[in-house]
């Protein structure tokens, strides 16, 4: 999550092939209709990865629950109480509210650990298959000439 005044689907290409590289391919991924995420960047980054990409209903948040309540906690604890005197300003402030809801505050949701907490106790957990997770491979997709 980086502060910017907009983001093509090109954009959110790159920043899920950074993702998949540092933790895994997902099965699939659930978005809202945003034009970044209905772009023909996206759908052709989705199938060269072989990831199901669901969009969810139109005016349906609730089928997003989990992005919705991050979104809400975002809106709610830095978007609606700082002021930004830069988009600077604005990406130092997103990272240390990013660090904290991450490292530092506990989620009733994850029995009341922190989302590091969580990920760390998934990845020691013996009873975990090691295909959980889809394992990272090397970045097939480059975004420099995709349409938006």
């Amino acid at each position: 999550m980086v502060g910017h005044t907009s983001i093509s689907g090109a954009q959110v290409a790159r920043e899920l092939d950074t993702l998949v590289r540092l933790y895994g391919k997902p099965a699939y991924i659930v978005s809202d209709n945003g034009t970044e995420f209905t772009s023909r960047a996206i759908l052709e980054w989705a199938g060269k990865n072989k990831v199901e990409w669901h969009n969810i209903d139109l005016g349906k948040p609730q089928q997003n629950g989990f992005i919705e309540c991050c979104n809400g906690s975002l809106h709610d604890e830095l978007l609606s109480e700082e002021l930004f005197d830069s988009l600077a300003d604005a990406r130092r402030k997103l990272a240390i509210w990013r660090y904290d809801y991450n490292n530092v505050r506990s989620h009733s949701s994850l029995g009341n650990r922190t989302p590091a907490q969580t990920r760390r106790a998934f990845e020691q957990d013996e009873s975990i298959t090691p295909d959980a997770l889809v394992q990272p491979q090397g970045p097939s997709y480059l975004t420099a000439r995709a349409s938006l």
